[in-house]
């Protein structure tokens, strides 16, 4: 593998994923129940509407939110408290950049993840 151009396109995506980052958790006040459709600038092709009452429906949004979403996008469709719930599975479904940027940010995510998980 070549590292000289690994690392500027690791750095670009921290960058990317940071750039989005509310300044405290409890921005994110989207919904906790119902459904939820997504906008074609989060989900181009493939499913948009997304279950929040059905665990495997909220975790696929909540990827796809993290991954794809705008600033303004995870204020509006993530909640602080679904998100804490949910990390210590969500954080191994994510890309690495977003897990690193996102737990540098918010350490209380850490705490959530069991042990044998938080240095994975």
């Amino acid at each position: 593998m070549d590292t000289t151009t690994t690392a500027p396109r690791a750095e670009v995506l921290r960058d990317r994923y940071r750039s989005r980052l509310p300044k405290r958790l409890q921005e994110l006040a989207g919904p906790i129940e119902g459904n939820v459709d997504l906008p074609l600038h989060i989900v181009w092709s493939g499913r948009t509407s997304y279950s929040l009452d059905r665990p495997k429906s909220r975790m696929t949004l909540y990827r796809t939110v993290l991954g794809e979403g705008l600033s303004e996008d995870l204020v509006t469709f993530l909640h602080h408290r679904l998100l804490i719930e949910q990390w210590p599975v969500l954080r191994r479904l994510i890309s690495p950049y977003i897990r690193e940027v996102w737990e540098d940010a918010f350490p209380e995510l850490l705490r959530t993840a069991p042990a044998d998980t938080a240095a994975a």
